[in-house]
């Protein structure tokens, strides 16, 4: 007897399961009353992307908008460019494209060919100064190499105005005012200092033990900067070579003080004299070639963009 009252135990409440029941499924439905706040982030995390995505859009518009203007109104007709601030043509217009080729003493294509020179002569002399300048002051040790390192980086600090009265007497002594000599000669002197100081940051990345197994095989200076840094700072040069052609195809002041006859001008020169302060100035035809000018710096922009990106990131990670 005692064995069956063990075994059996004392007894519940038929109704205490179902009550059980009844009291986990408020609480159930309480826990997810307690859910509805905590969506809220939710809609704010998807909210905010949106909102800011549409910033972005808006302020890319504004930023973009003169470049589509100077499209839209090199189709326009003179009389209609600054009557109409939209981006809706009435009628289009290619005969700016037409009148502005050839309404200078020559072609457009002569200063086209022009800036191309000038801009092949800078960009040759920047890559090949300023890399084997940034590697003699990365790599080699020698009296003096920080204190000329810190000049170097001064002259960031320098404005062009303050030498290009000097530089102009120089060159003007020399016999090379209206030539592209005072603006290409410069740079096979590296003095850019921005594009030193990037390769030289570049070049302390290149890990050194390259060099001494190059130097092991027998290698000098010449050759372990030719063979083994010069192929690894492609990202380096590459943002050279599109920093100086488009500073060089938009320099204005430069080309204005050295270059005075009408058959050595550049682009910008030659949309500058689409301009006259005493006459009427061809609008249309100016805003014609000036689209015509942007067009070689979209295809190195967009060539080399990758390369650009590589460069100033590799640079950064010091």
């Amino acid at each position: 007897m005692t064995d069956q009252l063990t075994s059996s135990g004392p007894s519940r409440p038929a109704g205490a399961g179902a009550g059980a029941g009844t009291a986990a499924a408020p609480a159930g439905r309480g826990h997810r009353t307690g859910d509805q706040p905590g969506a809220r982030p939710r809609r704010t995390r998807r909210v905010g992307p949106i909102v800011r995505h549409a910033i972005l859009i808006i302020a890319s518009l504004v930023m973009i908008y003169p470049l589509l203007w100077m499209i839209v109104s090199s189709l326009r007709p003179n009389t209609e460019i600054f009557r109409n601030p939209g981006l809706l043509p009435i009628s289009f217009n290619t005969e700016n494209y037409v009148n502005g080729w050839n309404a200078l003493s020559q072609p457009f294509s002569h200063y086209l060919i022009n800036s191309t020179l000038l801009v092949l002569g800078c960009v040759i002399g920047n890559v090949i100064a300023c890399s084997l300048t940034a590697y003699a002051f990365a790599r080699l040790k020698f009296w003096g190499r920080n204190i000329a390192f810190a000049v170097m980086l001064m002259t960031l600090m320098l404005p062009i105005h303050v030498v290009i009265v000097p530089q102009y007497i120089m060159f003007s002594q020399t016999g090379w005012v209206n030539t592209m000599l005072p603006l290409i000669l410069p740079k096979f002197l590296a003095t850019d200092a921005f594009f030193v100081f990037l390769m030289v940051q570049f070049i302390r990345g290149i890990p050194r033990e390259l060099d001494e197994a190059a130097r092991i095989d027998g290698c000098g200076h010449f050759r372990i900067f030719f063979r083994v840094i010069l192929p690894l700072m492609t990202p380096a040069i590459a943002t050279t070579v599109i920093f100086t052609f488009m500073w060089m195809w938009n320099d204005f002041f430069g080309s204005l003080i050295y270059l005075t006859t009408p058959d050595n001008f550049t682009v910008p020169l030659a949309l500058r004299a689409f301009l006259d302060s005493q006459g009427t100035s061809d609008w249309g035809a100016m805003f014609a070639m000036s689209v015509l000018s942007l067009v070689p710096l979209f295809i190195v922009f967009l060539l080399g963009q990758r390369f650009l990106i590589r460069g100033f990131a590799t640079t950064g990670i010091k």
